[in-house]
């Protein structure tokens, strides 16, 4: 069963900063160097200073982000909430032209490595993990929540909102550069909290966004249990902030991951596509919108994939499952019926030789537009196009004990950092 509990949230003071959407940014994985520097450039107390800060010579980084941490709570930037909640969280977004709402709510989630109720679907990647370990230990805090997906079997999320949080005035409303609305609102009643801790006890939680973050948060627990001998099992470190949002569609989008493939040399396009055509039916599309179109509406029934090379279009159609059945056998059903899944082993590891565990020569990039303008940089570059994952599939395959293949999932919009933070001393 999953555990979760209220916490008192530590805030950027009102009093003292004007402009609170001058002060948050993205969580720090989508955040590129250019980036970096915007939200550097933004506010001299914009959270990019403590969660992602840049290199200086002769510092520290990561020792710098906890003094500056530590700094502003001094001076009072940030303040820490006088009473234990959960934090009920609406996101107003825009995505291919329509305005959706996903809602959701802020509370600590116990950690627990042998947890059947918790599931992750992603692998990991050792570096990304040792730079936020580091980071961990030196602001003793978790600075964004990771972000969770459950069933919500009892409606608690629909039913908060009707009953403590419609019209009422948000404790926080921020505007970022996206134009996506966040607003937060506080719920302290003993009554609420305990309807959402009895209420989560009955779901499985499904890790989302975050997972680095969440091995992370294990380790230190394991580091603290350690240093400290014995341990109660409620100290602070043994939870993590969690943002927690169901999979109703109105509000959860999940977008596909591109791939660019980069080939040290020229490639035998011909003899690449008779192995291609000996798994998949084939055709040419010469309108970029209308293949975009097609890859969408056939990917509803269809196992398709889309290619792109020497400025041409491909839609690629599995000719049977059965093929997949057969070549990805070491795997469970719900993995191999994943599009991504059929594009690493047939295609970029049985046609073209790629290791797919190391992604040496493949770049991942939302934006079709950056794929295709990385495929024109060179003859050799190929793109390949994904139809998103569905999320009936991510539970699917998490449930049946695997983890998804690399980059296959971007749930947007995502949470931003800097709205709440958890402290763990």
């Amino acid at each position: 069963m999953a555990e979760i509990k209220p916490f008192r949230a530590i805030v950027y003071n009102k009093d003292k900063i004007k402009g609170l959407s001058s002060l948050v940014c993205p969580p720090y994985d989508v955040i590129s160097p250019a980036g970096q520097e915007y939200y550097y450039a933004m506010d001299q107390y914009n959270f990019i200073h403590i969660l992602l800060r840049k290199d200086s010579p002769g510092e520290d980084k990561y020792v710098a982000s906890g003094e500056t941490f530590r700094q502003w709570i001094k001076e009072k930037i940030f303040i820490q909430d006088a009473s234990e909640a959960v934090y009920f969280y609406s996101h107003q977004y825009k995505i291919k032209g329509e305005t959706k709402t996903r809602l959701g709510f802020i509370a600590l989630l116990r950690l627990d490595d042998n947890n059947s109720s918790i599931f992750r679907h992603e692998h990991t990647k050792m570096p990304a993990k040792e730079d936020r370990l580091k980071l961990l230990r030196q602001v003793k805090a978790n600075l964004s929540p990771i972000f969770a997906v459950f069933l919500d079997k009892k409606r608690i999320i629909q039913y908060s909102y009707q009953n403590y949080v419609k019209d009422k005035e948000p404790l926080l409303s921020v505007t970022d550069e996206e134009k996506n609305i966040h607003r937060i609102w506080k719920m302290d009643a003993p009554e609420v909290l305990e309807n959402f801790r009895r209420k989560l006890k009955e779901e499985d939680i499904f890790i989302a966004d975050g997972h680095h973050r969440y091995e992370v948060a294990c380790a230190y627990r394991q580091e603290s249990k350690e240093r400290l001998g014995r341990i109660t099992g409620e100290e602070p470190f043994n939870y993590i902030m969690t943002y927690f949002t169901n999979t109703d569609p109105r509000g959860l989008s999940i977008l596909p991951i591109h791939r660019l493939v980069r080939f040290d040399t020229a490639i035998d396009f011909d003899s690449a596509m008779l192995k291609i055509e000996e798994y998949f039916d084939y055709e040419e599309i010469r309108e970029k919108g209308h293949f975009f179109f097609l890859l969408e509406k056939s990917g509803c029934s269809q196992h398709v994939l889309g290619m792109y090379k020497d400025r041409k279009f491909f839609l690629l159609r599995l000719k049977n499952i059965k093929i997949a059945d057969r070549l990805i056998s070491d795997k469970p059903k719900e993995y191999r019926e994943l599009d991504v899944s059929i594009l690493n082993e047939l295609i970029l590891k049985n046609v073209f030789g790629l290791d797919v565990r190391t992604w040496r020569n493949i770049e991942f990039e939302q934006d079709p537009e950056e794929v295709i303008a990385g495929a024109n940089e060179n003859s050799s570059n190929v793109a390949f196009f994904l139809n998103p994952v569905r999320i009936q599939q991510i539970i699917a395959v998490a449930g049946a004990g695997e983890r998804m293949p690399a980059k296959s999932t971007y749930f947007y919009p995502k949470v931003i950092s800097g709205l709440l933070i958890n402290k763990l001393e």
